[in-house]
């Protein structure tokens, strides 16, 4: 039997915000059953900082984000779809919001605003949590508030 590949590219963000000068960071519960941040596939003619704006604005509401281009890190991970294989990649940013409302799309069962230590402990998949390692590494040698 010959299974298709088929490949995805999904924008995503590591969407903070601070309180008493620490940064939270937004997690989303998804109908899955995991918890990661925001993303979605890239959509045709898309830049990844319209496709980031869409998909946060889609899964959560919130508008009003600031993108930081200079944080720009890959993962790749495969995952199977009925009878096909899926080759994904997933290209996140980090943005800052000053929003804590957060309206769930039906895509989500839940969200949560978490420290770095509680938000290391809640999102389900590790290189998620590795691009959350260097957000904050980056948010404290590069975000002055």
């Amino acid at each position: 039997m010959n299974k298709s590949i088929i490949h995805e590219l999904s924008i995503g963000a590591v969407l903070f915000s601070f309180k008493y000068k620490t940064p939270y960071f937004l997690l989303l519960h998804y109908n899955s059953g995991h918890w990661d941040f925001p993303k979605g596939n890239k959509e045709k003619d898309e830049t990844d900082q319209e496709t980031i704006v869409r998909e946060i604005r889609e899964e959560t509401g919130i508008v009003d984000i600031d993108i930081y281009d200079d944080f720009r890190k890959e993962v790749f991970y495969n995952y199977k779809r009925k009878k096909s294989l899926v080759s994904k990649e997933v290209i996140y940013f980090l943005a800052k919001t000053s929003k804590w409302d957060v309206i769930l799309s039906k895509e989500h069962i839940g969200y949560k605003w978490e420290s770095y230590s509680s938000a290391l402990e809640i999102i389900t998949y590790e290189n998620s949590r590795t691009i959350l390692r260097q957000a904050f590494d980056f948010i404290n040698q590069n975000i002055f508030f």
